[in-house]
C-alpha cells in the first residue's frame, strides 16, 4: 500500500517538474512544444474564418481543432492534478485562461460559431516569457501596471472631458446639419464627433454646411491636442514608478535610496535596480 502511494507521489511530482517546471529539460521541451501547439491552433481558427479554405478543409480543420482541444484538455487536467495547490491554480490568471481556451470547442456543440472565440488561446502565449527567458521584461511590465494605476484618476477625469466634448459637439452638429445632410440623431453625431475628434475620420458622415464645417475643424483642431495628453499623463507615472522601483530594496521592500544607493540604507542588502 504505501509502495503504490509512493509510486503515486513520484508520477505526479514527475508530472509537475514536465509542466510547471522552467529549468529541467523535459519543462523546456514541454513549453516548446505546448508554444508550437497554440500558434498551430490558432491558425487553424484563423484560415477556418476564410470561407474558401473553409468549404475545402472544413472537415480537417474541424479535425485538427479538435484534436488541440483534446490535447489541451488533457494538459489542464494534468496541471490540476500535479498543482501543489490545485484550487490556487483553477482561479488564477493562467488557470482561467487554460479553461477558456478549451471551453468554446466544447460549446461549439450547442451554440454554432463560439469555436471562433478559441483566438483566447492568444492570451496563452503568454508562457513565451518562460519560454525565451523574457522573464527580465516582468519588471518593466509592472512599472507600466504601476503607472496606469497610479494614473487612473487622471485618466477617468480626462476621459469626462471628452464624452462631454462629444456629446455638446455631436448635439451641435445635429441641430447645424440636421437629417438632410446624414446626421440622422444624435446619438449618430455624437459618433461622428467621436471619429473625428479621434483624427479617424471614416468619412461615412461629412458636414456640407459652412458653419458645420468650421465647427468640424474646431474639433479636428482639438483632437490633435487631446492625443498628446493621456500620452504625458502615463509618461511621467511611468518615469516616477521606474524611479521608485529602481531604488528598492528587494529584501525590506524600503525605497526612497539615493540614485546611487548600492546597498540597502535599512537592511545593507543589495539594491537590484531595474534595467532601463
Amino acid at each position: 500500500m504505501q509502495k503504490r502511494k509512493n509510486k503515486k507521489l513520484t508520477a505526479r511530482k514527475l508530472i509537475y517538474e514536465i509542466i510547471f517546471g522552467t529549468e529541467t529539460p523535459a519543462g523546456k521541451n514541454f513549453d516548446i512544444a505546448l508554444f508550437v501547439l497554440i500558434v498551430l491552433s490558432i491558425i487553424a481558427v484563423l484560415v477556418d474564418s476564410v470561407k474558401p479554405f473553409h468549404v475545402k478543409y472544413g472537415n480537417y480543420l474541424l479535425l485538427a481543432e479538435w484534436i488541440f482541444t483534446i490535447l489541451f484538455t488533457i494538459e489542464y487536467f494534468l496541471r490540476i492534478y500535479s498543482s501543489i495547490a490545485p484550487r490556487k491554480y483553477i482561479f488564477s490568471f493562467y488557470g482561467i485562461i487554460d479553461l477558456l481556451a478549451i471551453l468554446p470547442t466544447y460549446l461549439s456543440l450547442l451554440l454554432a460559431g463560439t469555436q471562433y472565440l478559441l483566438v483566447i488561446r492568444m492570451l496563452r502565449l503568454l508562457r513565451v516569457f518562460r519560454v525565451l527567458k523574457l522573464a527580465r521584461y516582468v519588471g518593466a511590465s509592472k512599472v507600466l501596471g504601476v503607472a496606469l494605476r497610479n494614473s487612473r484618476h487622471k485618466i477617468i477625469v480626462f476621459l469626462e472631458v471628452v464624452v462631454t466634448m462629444v456629446v455638446i459637439m455631436g448635439s451641435l452638429m445635429y441641430l447645424i446639419e440636421g437629417e438632410a445632410n446624414g446626421f440622422t440623431s444624435i446619438p449618430r453625431s455624437i459618433y461622428w464627433a467621436i471619429v473625428t475628434l479621434t483624427t479617424v475620420g471614416y468619412g461615412d458622415i461629412a458636414p456640407q454646411t459652412i458653419l458645420g464645417q468650421t465647427l468640424a475643424s474646431v474639433i479636428m483642431i482639438i483632437g490633435y491636442a487631446i492625443i498628446a495628453v493621456p500620452t504625458g499623463i502615463i509618461s511621467v507615472e511611468m518615469a516616477r514608478a521606474n524611479h521608485t522601483n529602481s531604488n528598492k530594496c528587494t529584501n525590506c521592500n524600503a525605497s526612497n535610496h539615493d540614485d546611487d544607493a548600492q546597498f540597502c540604507k535599512i537592511c545593507g542588502h543589495p539594491i537590484n535596480k531595474v534595467e532601463e
